[in-house]
């Protein structure tokens, strides 16, 4: 019986026949590992927009959320923790400010410092969007066995061990 083919195969087949010097598994991963990150992405667009969210507020409110300092932030930290500019971080801050899903408390360690905390709202906004995502992970993941997960998170892993360490 044959193997089902996707997208990738297509592409890999053109791709072959092209002369085009390409490792065809190399672009088989990369072109797979993208295309899943854009449905994923997609996914989380549809979620988040039900919430009056974008991907940048989940991330900022996820960075909050996870936080074991009790939720309390500087926005250099938030900035640091998201890989994003001090300018970026604020326009984020503002945005969720402005929807009620935070507030800045002067840090009583530095006179011309905030910190950044995590309202009710926001929790509760971030608790009930993650519940929902989580479940259409779930079901993008539901196509392999439970060993087939672990089995793949360990060579994902390791690929994406292997870039951190050059600096990728």
């Amino acid at each position: 019986m044959p193997v089902p083919e996707d997208h990738v195969d297509h592409l890999l087949a053109r791709l072959d026949g092209s002369g085009v010097r390409l490792d065809l598994d190399v672009e088989g991963i990369v072109d797979r590992v993208g295309s899943i990150n854009k449905r994923v992405r997609h996914a989380l667009k549809e979620t988040l927009v039900d919430y009056g969210l974008t991907p940048e507020d989940w991330g900022v409110l996820t960075s909050l959320s996870l936080r074991k300092e009790g939720k309390l932030s500087s926005p250099g930290a938030l900035a640091r923790d998201l890989e994003l500019s001090s300018g970026a971080v604020t326009s984020r801050l503002d945005r969720l400010e402005s929807l009620g899903f935070l507030h800045r408390l002067p840090d009583p360690g530095d006179r011309r410092g905030v910190l950044v905390e995590l309202t009710p709202e926001g929790r509760a906004a971030w608790e009930s969007a993650i519940e929902v995502q989580g479940r259409k992970e779930a079901f993008f993941a539901s196509a392999l066995s439970k060993d087939e997960q672990v089995e793949l998170n360990v060579l994902l892993r390791k690929l994406l061990l292997a870039l951190e360490a050059r600096g990728r």
